[in-house]
């Protein structure tokens, strides 16, 4: 085997983890905008109930 097919493996390589690095911190992105929207959601739903029960408070 030659220096330079050992040195083209090892950028190959190298290469191969910088894109599935790339690849997992876009995964890992998407999923935190998912958990962010639920979030946003849940906190939406929380003050709309707290709205709710302050209203019904005030009727009585």
């Amino acid at each position: 085997m030659s220096t330079s097919s050992v040195s083209e493996k090892e950028t190959q390589s190298i290469l191969a983890s910088k894109l599935n690095k790339c690849y997992y911190q876009d995964e890992q992105l998407t999923k935190f905008m998912h958990l962010q929207a639920e979030v946003d959601c849940l906190l939406e739903q929380l003050q709309s109930m707290k709205t709710e029960k302050s209203i019904t408070n005030k009727e009585e």
